[in-house]
């Protein structure tokens, strides 16, 4: 346990983080886990779970919670299942 209150902060700050983090990386997780089985399904709604998926992975993108490739070839591969435009 820290001791100085510095340190204090720094460790709530760490927990608030973390939290934040792992909440946002589920949830992006979920939605592409959602949109492939929807292009896999062949789904009407394929489409609109890829919007969804690469919004939320863009976003997360942007805040530094995932690298710009990543992102970019994440969302490349989803894209190549449905017959939307990239």
């Amino acid at each position: 346990m820290p001791h100085h209150d510095s340190a204090k902060k720094r460790l709530r700050q760490d927990h608030k983080r973390r939290e934040r983090n792992q909440h946002a990386r589920k949830t992006v997780r979920n939605a592409v886990r959602r949109a492939r089985q929807a292009v896999a399904a062949g789904s009407a709604e394929a489409a609109a779970d890829c919007d969804r998926a690469e919004r939320l992975l863009r976003k997360a993108g942007s805040k530094g919670l995932y690298h710009a490739r990543t992102v970019s070839r994440t969302v490349s591969r989803l894209r190549q299942g449905t017959s939307a435009p990239a």
